[in-house]
């Protein structure tokens, strides 16, 4: 099993089980939380106490440096069955959310993981941002960091721009861009997740969970997809997520209600409730003035 051609940096860790147990069918992109070199990535990958690597990263300027072989598995994705079929790629990003890449990253990233395909046998990237479809390859092989543990990996700047990572990459593989056969239409309803409603040949999936259709739809916000129930209703907008018919919004005393809570101003929802709706006769005090002016502030601008 060879290595990229597009190395210009080699500093291999430690830190990888060597052989990986499986054949390579799945891209996994992570974000390094931080604008470095390919060298820095290395030392980094190489100490002794940071206990991580990844197969390869591609640094702020674009370039790759290689950190764990392909024939071996690296320890990047806190899931080992994922890390074994998966090559693990670590982009250059900002310290802070959304974590962005630079524009010769972009570029880098989309050129290793084209190679990669080409020279494992995988033919097409399937993304559809389910994360229940972890391990079924012939519907979705790229995978993320934030499915097996509590952490933003790869920062929503990358996540939002996997179908089009993987688009692009179809594009120069000569692989068709048409959209995987979405899921069988189970009895009941079906939320299909595309750009409009008459829009068809935008569909990306069709599925019988609601929160499934969201996450396709927060996975590709940028190119404009909803989630349309099987009237052709939008059942979730997530570029307008408040116009969500699914999700009611709020009154202007919850919204006080609720933020006083957060702030650990009160405790009692129901109680403060009652007492800016009139139900509750409270008795006057710094906290009712607060909340009574907050409720007045939201009134006037909603």
């Amino acid at each position: 099993m060879n290595n990229s051609p597009l190395v210009k940096v080699t500093k291999l860790s430690p830190h990888c089980s060597r052989p990986r147990n499986a054949k390579i069918d799945t891209i996994t992109i992570h974000c390094v939380v931080g604008q470095v070199t390919a060298e820095s990535l290395g030392d980094w990958l190489a100490n002794p106490s940071a206990l991580a690597s990844a197969n390869y990263g591609v640094d702020k300027d674009g370039r790759v440096g290689l950190y764990v072989n392909e024939c071996d598995r690296s320890w990047c994705s806190s899931s080992a069955p994922n890390d074994n079929r998966a090559v693990t790629i670590e982009v250059a990003s900002d310290a802070a959310h959304p974590y962005a890449v630079t524009e010769k990253a972009m570029a880098g990233l989309i050129e290793l993981v084209t190679d990669i395909c080409q020279r494992n046998g995988i033919a097409r990237l399937l993304w559809r941002g389910d994360r229940s479809l972890i391990g079924q390859v012939d519907r979705q092989n790229m995978t993320v960091h934030r499915w097996f543990a509590n952490k933003a990996c790869p920062g929503d700047y990358l996540y939002e721009r996997h179908a089009s990572i993987a688009e692009e990459v179809n594009r120069r593989l000569g692989a068709s861009v048409t959209p995987p056969t979405p899921e069988p239409p189970p009895v009941g309803q079906l939320y299909r997740v595309r750009r409009e409603r008459a829009d068809s040949a935008s569909q990306i999936g069709a599925y019988s969970s609601l929160d499934n259709a969201k996450t396709a739809a927060d996975a590709n916000r940028s190119g404009g997809y909803k989630v349309f129930d099987a009237e052709g209703a939008v059942a979730y907008d997530p570029n307008n997520p408040g116009l969500d018919p699914k999700t009611p919004l709020k009154t202007p005393e919850e919204v006080t209600v609720d933020n006083a809570i957060a702030d650990g101003i009160i405790t009692d929802r129901a109680y403060w409730l009652g007492v800016l709706t009139g139900k509750v006769q409270a008795n006057g005090g710094n906290v009712k003035t607060l909340l009574d002016n907050t409720h007045r502030r939201i009134m006037e601008t909603s």
